[in-house]
């Protein structure tokens, strides 16, 4: 059996999975994971329930809404989104929001 190596300090839970998923070959982005596991927090709860972040290509997220007029009522937030999901993603990375009708996980 072969011995473990100590670490020499504690390291971040998110930087031990993002390892593990590059090992496994699994396409997981960490910054969606972290976005759509604080999603309710940064948008409150009316848009999360009608509006979920889907994808992140290129500083471009793509968000799945429920409906037309939801996708014309976020057109006018969609400044103040980018700068929360940037500020809880600690840079600039989200560069614009797309907005689209798409499947809405509602067990959440």
């Amino acid at each position: 059996m072969k011995a473990r190596k100590r670490m020499v300090k504690p390291v971040p839970l998110e930087s031990i999975l993002s390892r593990a998923l590059q090992r496994a070959n699994i396409d997981i982005n960490p910054d969606l994971f972290k976005l759509w596991t604080r999603w309710p927090d940064l948008v409150g709860p009316t848009i999360a329930e009608n509006a979920k972040p889907a994808v992140i290509k290129k500083g471009m997220l793509i968000v799945h809404v429920t409906s037309t007029p939801w996708i014309q009522q976020l057109q006018y937030l969609k400044e103040d989104i980018i700068e929360k999901l940037n500020r809880e993603l600690g840079e600039e990375r989200i560069e614009d929001v797309r907005f689209k009708i798409g499947p809405i996980d509602s067990a959440d």
